[in-house]
């Protein structure tokens, strides 16, 4: 017996022969005017079949030319012209591809500065870890290697290549500098990124705990009292028999009664309060035959279950694989309610059955196509399995050490993954195990994780079996507590938003996590902030991942904003682009709006609810023309890929003293949008002398926030299907801010230092900010009653000269940023053998005034002690120092 119908994709796999160059050894297949596949096979077998990767080779033919002289074949595509020495094995004198225009050109084994991707699990990660290779360089092209990955037979099952030992099979992606280009080819051939459900994009409740079902019942319990909102219950392994005579325990398919006396009526139970759930699965042990249904899969298999012979677990047995979800898996969605599984493999990685078969990616691909058996969309919860696991969202990125370098380290990998197309990534929020324990250490990481998770793809609260660590959010108070909930609430009126996204990555390739780079491509700056990102099309997202200063009492972010205006999402204050630095409380969430920005919202976020919301809030901000379409369907099923969904297009147009918004109408399967919709438009970062008026409506309401600069416009009672208006008039719309006097009087808020000296200090910023004072000699004489650290944030916060050290990414360095070219910030570099003794750097500047941008790579001085130190007009010295290996080792 096979795998069944649904197990098996549509592929369509052979190019177009147009599309196709060949020669006695090679074949060359033209996908796109910047995407090739080139195969080298000395007996002349090329591969039609779909790979683990490549589904659909059979794409629109661009336009190209092949010339043919003295033995050497040359391709030319609008971007690409491609050199290949007929008759010779692939080699960086045989083949070459220039990228036309961009002045680079490719030689066969050549490293491209590939941009990173991501990686298996960061199972026992303290920090930083390497990253594979993903599909995106700065100089412009990358090779994607897909020789070793098995292909599909007339089954639909994988088996090993029959190709000879030279046969090699490679894509070339010379995008140059179109990042968002490469992934829509990546995709065309590898498949879309599915829809998830959109009660996906709630926050999750996970623990590796022994619950019972009482006891989870009211942890769920729980969060309703407390107005926190959730849409997914994680039962983590327990929910099985861990105590069985055959194993150890972490494989199991029977429910532990003792702990779950009525499994099916707890999950009747959780999908009443709205909430999903799943089961965490380690299936490497097989069936044996303690397990309930080790009887009908014994027999499926052909074996005598008298015998009690265990049944191994096999990928490569599409028979075993057929009765795994025939008779385990499928019952307990049908029959128990079920709504997803949570793939935990941590075994091995290659199949003894079959060569080059990795479990993990063979149940990733199963357990997805497994629920469109009745309708639903592919969805799982399960660790990496390489290129091509964009079609098995999401990722669990594994049981990460509870400590801030872990919580540094995530935004980093989050983003790197969207350059693999994997973007949605779920992340133990609030780290897996290890830790102290300790209250305030701890509550103020959780807060500051759980703010990341608001704003990362999946927001899954989880930890271990460690009874001293507990991360229900009401067991918290003051600014934890605060944050916690905030953070919550947040994630849940985002999820308008979210949805929208996860259909621009469905259908247009966009991830929602974006490095700096896609966008700002030729900006040296947007390479070096790995924990800066896009959120979606409207938002940019800088979490603070370290904790509070001492003195300070708040947290160092520096940011890099790209040239343009932008809002605080939360507070309206505006900003240029360039570099600042921040610094925040647990209220203060680094999150930017561009101008003109757009974000759907949901103005009732509730406990187990996701749906299209009855009352949407659109929160946007002056500065530009925008147009956003709010997607809505069913949230749940495939309908989306024949068009049944709504569109409901905002739309701003904005000048200096007047702006019209634009809601609606819906269009399309507007039966997934409620009959009746509250409006409340809220535009942020405007001034409160503003005319109103609106069309479309019978009635409307008006507020002003002054705190956040924010006039709210209600809406009441609307129907969706007609288009309502808001113009606003009556002078200059944006309000005038100086965030920085601001943010000076948030610091001194948080100080520790004489109150005395607060007015004084905050009346000599003032002068400064209004141009009244040009130097900063005048903090000297606050300098007695400031410690360095708040006299650096004193003067980061008003000059934006500063320095950060990046050690994210594959190679530490340091930004030094100076906008302004302020003579009175200076810097002064020196690096020191064994003995101290001060190195010469051959001519290298080592000191003097702060360039306006520069990035000090470290990996120089890898064998030197080193000192970098940054002085602002002798009011305080910042230091950073690096300790080298001894050089008589070399």
């Amino acid at each position: 017996m096979g795998l069944a119908d649904y197990h098996v994709p549509e592929f369509d796999p052979v190019a177009l022969e147009d599309a196709t160059v060949t020669t006695e050894h090679c074949r060359f297949t033209v996908l796109t005017s910047r995407l090739l596949r080139f195969e080298y096979a000395p007996d002349g077998d090329f591969e039609d079949r779909p790979t683990q990767t490549v589904w659909y080779r059979d794409q629109p033919v661009p336009d190209f030319e092949v010339t043919r002289i003295d033995g050497r074949l040359e391709i030319d595509t609008e971007h690409l012209h491609l050199r290949y020495d007929v008759g010779e094995r692939f080699t960086p004198e045989s083949l070459s591809i220039t990228l036309t225009g961009f002045d680079e050109t490719y030689h066969y084994g050549d490293d491209g500065g590939n941009l990173g991707g991501t990686t298996r699990t960061l199972d026992a990660v303290d920090g930083k870890t390497d990253l594979q290779d993903g599909l995106l360089a700065r100089d412009g092209w990358t090779v994607l290697d897909d020789t070793d990955s098995l292909v599909f037979d007339d089954e639909g099952w994988v088996t090993p290549r029959d190709a000879c030992d030279e046969y090699e099979d490679l894509y070339f992606f010379g995008f140059g500098h179109d990042y968002l280009g490469a992934l829509r080819a990546y995709t065309d051939i590898a498949g879309d990124v599915p829809m998830l459900p959109r009660w996906a994009l709630g926050n999750w409740w996970s623990r590796y705990w022994a619950y019972s079902q009482d006891e989870l019942r009211d942890v769920m319990d729980g969060f309703r009292e407390n107005d926190l909102p959730l849409s997914v219950c994680v039962i983590d392994m327990d929910w099985h028999v861990v105590d069985n005579p055959n194993h150890d325990g972490w494989t199991g398919w029977t429910w532990n009664r003792d702990l779950f006396p009525d499994p099916e009526d707890f999950v009747e139970w959780l999908h009443e309060q709205g909430l999903k759930t799943t089961l965490n699965l380690h299936p490497a042990e097989g069936v044996h035959s303690h397990e309930t249904q080790y009887c009908a899969v014994a027999e499926h298999m052909g074996i005598d279950p008298s015998s009690g012979t265990p049944i191994p677990f096999d990928a490569s047995d599409t028979q075993f694989l057929r009765g795994y979800f025939e008779q385990l898996i499928d019952p307990m969605e049908d029959e128990e309610g079920i709504d997803f599984w949570w793939i935990d493999w941590q075994q091995w990685r290659e199949s003894p059955e079959m060569d080059g078969l990795d479990p993990l990616w063979a149940l990733n691909h199963l357990h997805a196509l497994d629920r469109t058996r009745d309708g639903r969309r592919p969805f799982i919860l399960s660790r990496w399995a390489d290129v091509g696991n964009h079609r098995y969202q999401i990722g669990f990125s594994g049981d990460t050490v509870i400590t801030w370098d872990s919580l540094a380290f995530q935004p980093y990998l989050t983003s790197a993954a969207s350059n693999v197309q994997f973007g949605w990534w779920s992340h133990d929020i609030g780290g897996h195990f290890g830790g102290t324990g300790d209250p305030e250490y701890f509550g103020e990481l959780y807060a500051r994780w759980t703010q990341f998770g608001a704003f990362s793809p999946i927001n899954r609260i989880h930890t271990s079996k460690m009874p001293y660590v507990d991360k229900r959010p009401w067991k918290y108070d003051g600014d934890v507590a605060d944050a916690l909930e905030d953070a919550l609430v947040r994630r849940h009126e985002l999820v308008p938003y979210l949805y929208t996204m996860a259909w621009r990555n469905h259908d247009r390739a966009e991830p929602l996590i974006q490095p700096l780079y896609y966008h700002h491509p030729e900006q040296d700056a947007a390479y070096n902030r790995p924990n800066e990102y896009y959120f979606g099309s409207e938002l940019l997202v800088a979490p603070h991942d370290r904790e509070r200063g001492e003195t300070t009492n708040l947290s160092r972010r520096p940011v890099w904003l790209p040239d343009g205006e932008w809002f605080d999402f939360e507070t309206g204050d505006r900003y240029t682009g360039g570099f600042h630095t921040r610094y925040g409380d647990l209220d203060d969430v680094p999150v930017y709006a561009k101008a003109g920005a757009i974000v759907p919202l949901d103005g009732e976020p509730e406990f187990g609810d996701v749906d299209n919301p009855e009352r949407l809030r659109i929160l946007t901000f002056p500065g530009a023309d925008n147009t956003v379409e709010l997607y809505e369907d069913d949230g749940t099923s495939q309908e989306y890929l024949t068009g049944e969904y709504a569109i409901t297009e905002l739309s701003s147009h904005w000048e200096d003293d007047w702006l019209s918004f634009e809601i609606g109408p819906a269009r399309g399967a507007t039966e997934h949008v409620p009959e009746i919709r509250s409006y409340e438009l809220c535009i942020r970062g405007v001034s409160d002398d503003i005319d109103v008026t609106v069309d479309g409506a019978t009635n409307h309401s008006q507020s002003y926030d002054a705190e956040t600069r924010t006039l709210t416009v209600t809406v009441p009672d609307a129907d969706p299907r007609e288009m309502v208006t808001v113009y606003l008039d009556g002078g200059p719309l944006e309000a005038e801010t100086d965030r920085r006097l601001r943010q000076i009087e948030d610091l001194l808020w948080h100080f520790e230092m004489p109150a005395g000296a607060k007015p004084p200090l905050e009346e000599n910023a003032a002068q400064f900010c209004h141009g009244e004072r040009a130097g900063l000699d005048w903090v000297g004489n606050f300098a007695a009653a400031l410690t360095d650290p708040q006299l650096r944030a004193i003067v980061e916060t008003l000059v934006d000269v500063g320095i950060e050290r990046i050690e994210h990414a594959d190679t530490e360095r340091l930004v030094l940023w100076n906008e302004d070219r302020r003579t009175d910030v200076t810097y002064q570099f020196a690096t020191y053998n064994q003995w101290g003794v001060p190195i010469d750097r051959d001519g290298e500047s080592d000191r003097g005034t702060v360039p306006s941008y520069e990035i000090v790579d470290l990996s120089q001085y890898e064998t030197f002690d080193w000192e970098l130190m940054l002085n602002y007009d002798d009011l305080v010295t910042v230091s950073e120092t690096g300790e080298g290996a001894d050089p008589t080792q070399e």
